[in-house]
């Protein structure tokens, strides 16, 4: 969802950044059409959203703009022709291929940067308008979680004006896509309250987004601490 998302927010923005194709191994090119056009949050895309079968395409079109996005369903990362459609960013979405090795699998398929959307235990960690100035150039870089997309900016402002000797901070999300809707076993079976029904209970959790803002605020390591 985060990588439609994201084409959503690139198509609707003019600037550099253009899509060119999409991946999914779960999704037949219909079906990739209707998510594409339809969220739950966000609503409807404003433009007209068809599926070409002929060139396994999705078109979209909104006024005078039109673009034309290949659609690949490849599971192993580096099997993607990136090369073939002229991807030079991929946004790596899937939350799977997260250090810098398995990112730098799209490399093999063509493109030139991987940008991961989630954290990483080995990639260099970038929020906007916190410490974005410093990329120097990396191929593979994580953009952090959203919990820290939120929290890291906040924490600078108030650090560079007054300091932050101590924090705790705390995150609420409505739902998570791990959760269950109804009680039942949480996903791997480990976490109990984790299979509670998300709809009917306030389930405590953890988080590393405290953590993360000491990687890209490294004044801030080990300042922080949370819970979710």
């Amino acid at each position: 969802r985060i990588g439609r998302l994201v084409c959503r927010a690139a198509l609707e923005n003019d600037g550099d950044v253009m899509p060119v194709a999409v991946n999914d191994p779960f999704l037949s090119l219909d079906y990739a059409c209707y998510l594409f056009k339809y969220d739950s949050v966000h609503g409807q895309d404003k433009g007209t959203v068809t599926a070409d079968v002929e060139s396994n395409s999705l078109i979209i079109t909104d006024g005078d703009k039109k673009a034309v996005i290949k659609f690949f369903a490849e599971k192993n990362p580096s099997e993607i022709p990136w090369g073939s459609v002229g991807a030079d960013y991929v946004c790596e979405s899937t939350g799977v291929f997260t250090t810098t090795e398995k990112a730098k699998a799209h490399i093999g398929g063509g493109a030139k940067k991987v940008i991961i959307s989630a954290p990483s235990a080995d990639a260099p960690m970038y929020v906007v308008g916190v410490n974005h100035r410093d990329y120097t150039g990396a191929d593979v870089v994580s953009n952090a979680s959203c919990t820290t997309n939120c929290l890291a900016p906040l924490a600078k402002v108030i650090h560079d004006a007054y300091g932050i000797k101590e924090g705790l901070m705390t995150t609420v999300h409505a739902s998570t896509a791990t959760q269950l809707v109804v009680d039942g076993p949480s996903r791997g079976g480990k976490d109990w309250r984790g299979g509670r029904s998300a709809v009917a209970n306030l389930i405590p959790s953890s988080t590393g987004a405290a953590k993360a803002v000491g990687k890209v605020i490294p004044s801030l390591n080990g300042v922080l601490t949370g819970m979710a």
